[in-house]
């Protein structure tokens, strides 16, 4: 991305009430973020969703200047960008609605590797908390995941610990801009996190690390991973919300039972009561859950002879067999299906025996 591509993007992204999904509509619209600017108030209140209020905020003489300071601390401090259709940005968080229009990294941080799993829970670890995270990150060692949490007290900084001391890339999702670090007696982790991993936020220099943002910053350790782990948790917190927001992105969520009289076992029984977390009792049951454990196979040919297939599901299948297992909200982005509509096709394509469902919501061509 250039330096006038990437100053646009800021400059939107500062318009006040343009938020991640009105930028995204605009900038699919548009074509990109120069052309917002170019566009005619008439062009711009045509967009569902802006009224004469936000149009008037275009105007602002200090969305350009703020944009400016943003972009000369992008390049001063060596910060890497990441526009959400770009190839290194994080795949799966593509996938999410309200995903940032940008994140911004630093470190070493390489997500090539498709095994990434958030790890998440109390401030308040205990004993038992750090002893099933050791044995849960040495067992998934030998599959070489990236770990991913918040890098806050307890669970998340044990997590993260618990990576680099088993040659774990991790990454921290932060609720702040890159100026900073929260909380400072973190600050001595930093080096070691951005040498074996590194650091996200979607936030801006000038932004600190006030509470709303820690829920927004949520939303990306659940979006960006495969699955995510709750560890402990009281029945309130804001793993629990990083676990809704995983089950609303359709990603698997783990919880680690506990004794019911157990204050930090309490959130995450309460998810697997209500069936909004699967047992977590060894490294086992999540590498089973999500597949990790079985083997690509040969990819098979068109698989019978006298089975008719609609385009649409032609479509598909090809897409399955080219790719091997995939998730169902990959199939219909790649396929370019509404999921209310592909989850009706693979139902009637498993019915017709071409393809069959796999653990951690996969489907593959049979």
């Amino acid at each position: 991305m250039s330096d006038q591509e990437l100053f646009y993007l800021l400059a939107l992204l500062r318009v006040e009430g343009v938020g991640d999904i009105m930028a995204k509509k605009l900038l699919f619209h548009f074509q990109n973020a120069q052309a917002v600017f170019n566009a005619t108030n008439a062009q711009i209140a045509a967009i569902d969703g802006i009224g004469a209020v936000l149009l008037k905020n275009f105007k602002s003489k200090t969305i350009f200047e703020k944009a400016n300071a943003e972009l000369t601390f992008i390049k001063s401090n060596n910060i890497k960008v990441a526009f959400f259709q770009d190839e290194h940005y994080p795949e799966r968080l593509k996938h999410c609605y309200d995903a940032p229009v940008l994140i911004f990294t630093a470190g070493n941080i390489d997500l090539k590797n498709k095994k990434i799993i958030s790890i998440v829970g109390t401030r308040q670890i205990t004993s038992y908390g750090t002893e099933f995270c050791k044995k849960l990150i040495e067992d998934l060692a030998p599959l070489d995941p990236v770990i991913v949490s918040g890098f806050a007290y307890g669970v998340d900084i044990v997590a993260h610990q618990l990576a680099i001391e088993n040659g774990l890339q991790t990454v921290g999702v932060l609720a702040h801009g890159l100026n900073q670090i929260y909380p400072k007696n973190h600050k001595k982790y930093m080096a070691k996190i951005e040498e074996n991993g590194g650091f996200i936020t979607e936030f801006w220099s000038s932004t600190n690390p006030d509470k709303e943002n820690f829920v927004r910053r949520n939303r990306i350790v659940a979006g960006m991973s495969e699955a995510t782990i709750v560890i402990e948790s009281a029945d309130k917190g804001g793993s629990l919300i990083t676990a809704n927001l995983a089950n609303d992105y359709n990603r698997d969520v783990f919880a680690v039972p506990g004794r019911v009289t157990d204050k930090y076992s309490q959130g995450c029984n309460n998810l697997i009561k209500i069936q909004k977390a699967n047992v977590l009792t060894s490294a086992a049951d999540l590498i089973y859950i999500l597949n990790w454990d079985i083997e690509k196979k040969t990819k098979p040919i068109q698989k019978q002879l006298f089975v008719t297939l609609e385009p649409e599901e032609q479509k598909i299948y090809d897409f399955l067999i080219k790719n091997g297992k995939e998730l169902l909200d990959s199939i219909a982005l790649q396929c370019d299906f509404p999921i209310f509509k592909i989850s009706g096709m693979l139902l009637n394509m498993e019915l017709k025996g071409v393809i069959r469902p796999l653990p951690g919501k996969l489907f593959e061509a049979i």
